[in-house]
């Protein structure tokens, strides 16, 4: 059905359901992402400095510790299922941190656990974080190139 067959009866019910729905509370969400993600990563911030303070190199050690812990604690926290009920109150401000791709991967995992490990966890487990590795190695890869022959 082409977009210029909608009926009469059509157009009225897609406005009575525009009519219907709830306003979403745009300004509350935006709080609450900048405010969860904001303790997101204040948690963060306070992992890198202990690592730093047990004498970690603050370049190299520091935060590649940091990231680790971060990944295991947004993938224990939705092994948990307590990611998932901050994500409903927090939107990106859970989804954007490192701890947001760890839920990612993890979330899918658990959900076709059922179906075995071979088709269920690790044939679904990249399914929403996958696409973001290609096209962030992909565009990491271009822009490299790019800035090797630029800055030659």
């Amino acid at each position: 059905m082409a977009r210029s067959d909608i009926t009469l009866e059509q157009k009225n019910y897609k406005e009575y359901i525009k009519n219907k729905r709830p306003k979403p509370p745009v300004l509350r969400n935006v709080i609450s992402a900048f405010i969860v993600g904001g303790i997101i990563c204040t948690i963060g911030q306070i992992i890198l400095n202990f690592y730093i303070n047990l004498g970690l190199d603050k370049v190299k050690q520091a935060p590649a510790a940091t990231s680790i812990t971060m990944v295991f604690l947004g993938a224990f926290l939705t092994g948990l299922g307590i990611y998932d009920q901050i994500g409903k109150r927090a939107g990106a401000g859970s989804i954007v941190p490192i701890t947001g791709f760890a839920n990612s991967i993890v979330s899918p995992a658990m959900e076709f656990k059922a179906e075995g490990f071979v088709l269920g966890v690790a044939a679904k487990m990249f399914v929403v974080a996958g696409p973001v590795i290609v096209y962030g190695v992909t565009v990491s890869m271009i822009i490299g190139i790019l800035y090797y022959f630029l800055k030659l």
